[in-house]
């Protein structure tokens, strides 16, 4: 699994309201829907109200470079440009988590 943490900010509610939009315009379950999604949920971290947190989880790369490939990325960019945001972003791939696992409380 690979999971991408894309951080969104901008003015002062720009962030969440492009979330929003992406919730209310059905564009985010639509990529919820996509072959090799795993997970698409936007997250406000508690102290800085300007940022969203988009998890965004994926069966592999080929995956990704499919939905990267859709008419609805350009839908996705026209959201970000509309509300002037800047992203940064994460990546990680998943792996057993080994003797790390006994400290996982399930």
């Amino acid at each position: 699994m690979i999971t991408l943490n894309l951080y969104y900010t901008g003015k002062p509610g720009a962030a969440k309201a492009f979330a929003e939009e992406m919730e209310a315009s059905g564009t985010a379950a639509q990529i919820r829907r996509e072959p090799g999604n795993l997970r698409y949920e936007y997250f406000q971290p508690v102290n800085d109200p300007d940022t969203i947190l988009l998890v965004d989880s994926w069966t592999d790369q080929a995956a990704i470079d499919i939905h990267h490939a859709t008419p609805m990325m350009a839908t996705v960019a026209a959201l970000r440009e509309k509300y002037d945001l800047h992203m940064h972003a994460e990546r990680y791939v998943s792996e057993d988590l080994g003797t790390d696992g006994k400290f996982i409380r399930k």
